[in-house]
């Protein structure tokens, strides 16, 4: 696992207990936030045990499965003057101290077993030590979704459950504290009648009814992936937590297409790699990240966080549909062939689902190719807790107007929309639209005459 992962869940046990794993073959899958993970033996052997189930949380460095290996033989000898160097104990001797042994067990697989139950539906990840302080405090799943969570992409953490809890205590000690309302009275001087007013009844929210859609005969229904709930509830929390703008600019990219297309072919018989137009563009924002370090931010509550390195993701189409963003790490460090081998890699290997989870972490910028699938332009969600995502639209020959010394005249020109999304709580329409001019001019200006 990475670095930065402390955990992850286990989505399918490829072996059974039984059966014999090679080198190198695969034991079981784990997922963290986003990325699938396959882990391989070290051994070759027979798995004996397997200490998890699926959807079992799990910390790294914890033994997952037990592998005998084959071919190893227990010394007799020694083992026979161990035996007779340790004192023999009766099984009534043993029997007390495994009946305590065996209830420490049941107790605290019932209390792991209800943690699990409780919060295996739950769309929000939380890490152990949190459905752990949960779980002690009495606080449902309901009400865990409910506290805001000010860890990486609005996770709770211990102090903000643990804020929440002692907020919860304050409220109910002031509410212990509140006199009774004395009852109303009404009339005129000669009628004294009492009348018990009705306690005013606590202002209750909206529900929101789910809409119950109609299934017909011959329909398909297809329940979502377990990637595709966290991308749907990840939008949607970016959707309410961000105050979305966009702005759009057209560019002409002549000079650029015609260079890549003079190079392409050399590139690739020196390089042994294709180059593409995502580096090139990923250049461009480099550049404009550098020259705007404000674009390069993140919010967290009313702190704005600068951030030191230049981390650009890269959305990519996998081939169930879903979308995963891969991460080029201190983008602004790579000259154009180290751009176009790291693009190459991770976009390979994100059809193959053989991404690393340290590789889609920490992104400061997103930028999408909503123009491989022919759409002009597009305005993409950002994606939390960045405050901008770009979106490239499909490069179209079309005809434009070319200003020379001689006139003005009308000619073929290969020309497309570059769409940002931008955070506006943080990022202003003045900001917003000098990034993305800066962006446009740097790829107008291009060198047709640039050697790589």
């Amino acid at each position: 696992m990475g670095e930065s992962v402390a955990e992850a869940t286990l989505t399918t046990w490829l072996k059974e207990v039984g059966d014999t794993i090679d080198l190198d073959e695969a034991v079981f899958e784990i997922a963290t936030d986003k990325v699938d993970s396959e882990v391989p033996s070290e051994v070759e052997g027979t798995l004996v045990e397997r200490r998890f189930q699926v959807d079992d949380v799990i910390k790294v460095g914890e033994v997952v499965a037990v592998i005998e290996i084959e071919g190893e033989t227990t010394d007799t000898s020694q083992s026979d003057s161990a035996d007779n160097a340790v004192e023999n104990i009766t099984e009534a001797e043993a029997a007390p101290a495994v009946a305590v042994l065996e209830k420490e067990v049941a107790a605290v697989r019932e209390r792991t077993t209800g943690l699990k139950q409780e919060f295996s539906e739950a769309k929000r990840f939380y890490s152990p030590l949190v459905k752990n302080i949960a779980q002690k405090e009495g606080i449902s799943l309901e009400e865990l979704d409910t506290i805001p969570g000010t860890g990486n992409e609005g996770r709770v953490t211990k102090n903000d459950i643990l804020g929440y809890v002692a907020s919860k205590m304050d409220t109910q000690q002031e509410k212990a504290k509140v006199p009774e309302v004395p009852k109303q009275v009404a009339g005129t001087a000669s009628d004294t009648s009492v009348l018990t007013e009705k306690p005013m009844e606590p202002k209750k929210e909206p529900q929101q009814n789910p809409v119950n859609l109609s299934v017909a005969q011959g329909d398909e229904v297809i329940p979502l992936s377990r990637m595709g709930k966290l991308i749907a509830h990840h939008m949607i929390e970016s959707v309410s937590t961000s105050a979305h703008v966009q702005s759009f600019i057209e560019v002409d990219v002549t000079n650029l297409v015609n260079w890549r297309n003079k190079i392409k072919q050399s590139f690739e018989s020196r390089e042994g790699e294709k180059l593409t137009f995502t580096p090139i563009f990923l250049e461009a924002v480099a550049v404009a990240l550098k020259k705007h370090p404000m674009i390069n931010i993140s919010l967290q509550g009313d702190k704005v966080i600068k951030k030191k390195n230049i981390n650009i993701g890269m959305a990519a189409a996998l081939p169930d549909g879903n979308l995963i963003v891969p991460v080029i790490k201190n983008a602004d460090q790579l000259n154009m062939v180290g751009m176009a081998k790291a693009v190459n890699d991770l976009a390979t290997r994100a059809r193959n689902n053989a991404l690393k989870p340290d590789e889609i972490k920490d992104g400061t910028y997103t930028v999408t190719n909503v123009g491989t699938f022919g759409s002009v332009f597009g305005t993409p969600i950002i994606n939390q807790p960045q405050v901008g995502i770009l979106a490239l639209g499909a490069i179209r020959k079309m005809p434009a107007v070319i200003e020379t010394p001689e006139g003005d005249f009308i000619g073929v020109r290969s020309k497309m929309f570059l769409s940002h999304s931008y955070d506006h709580r943080v990022v202003n329409g003045a900001l917003g639209g000098m990034f993305i001019k800066t962006i446009a001019q740097y790829l107008e200006e291009w060198d047709m005459n640039r050697e790589i």
